[in-house]
């Protein structure tokens, strides 16, 4: 995280080379997209952000917009804590919480899932299109950054909402939340 320093003590160290538990603060204080990056294995928050969006489309798809709406008026956190100048946000200015990212920031994105049925994808097909869509980093997993969010996802959630999202996803993507 180049625009932020936790503790100006230790030496700078590169998430993506070197686990260093140090590097970072306590699990209960990092931020949605801080939880995503590290869990995922990524090198900063903008991936972690971009991700986020292609997965919770992804799920999205596959859900009721009743299902969908439930889900919005749980995430209310915000995307980074103590962000005071905002440059997360420049590329998607209208995402600020995690809400923001569920509800998708491209208005005709947000339009189109709110008309179309939900559909039926395959668990396969649900890990190919992260892995097409995302443009995730060569060294990382696409299970391993699907887990991340949805471990991220689940820490928002109340566990009605974690069983309502859960009865919509296939197979070994269904096992990824369940591990989450």
């Amino acid at each position: 995280m180049p625009d932020q320093v936790y503790n100006n003590t230790l030496p700078e160290i590169d998430p993506t080379e070197v686990e260093d538990s140090r590097a970072f603060p306590s699990e209960e204080h990092r931020s949605f997209l801080e939880k995503v990056m590290v869990q995922g294995g990524l090198a900063d928050l903008y991936d972690a952000r971009d991700i986020t969006e292609v997965v919770f489309r992804t799920m999205r798809d596959m859900m009721t917009n009743e299902a969908v709406e439930h889900v919005a008026e749980e995430l209310h956190s915000p995307l980074q804590e103590n962000d005071k100048d905002k440059t997360l946000y420049t590329a998607t200015p209208l995402a600020t919480e995690v809400e923001d990212l569920w509800e998708d920031t491209n208005p005709i994105v947000h339009f189109l899932s709110r008309i179309r049925p939900a559909l039926h994808i395959r668990d396969t097909t649900f890990l190919f299109r992260i892995k097409q869509e995302a443009g995730l980093p060569p060294q990382v997993e696409v299970e391993q950054v699907v887990k991340a969010v949805f471990s991220a996802t689940k820490d928002e959630l109340s566990q009605e909402r974690v069983q309502e999202v859960a009865s919509f996803l296939p197979g070994k993507v269904l096992e990824l939340w369940q591990q989450a």
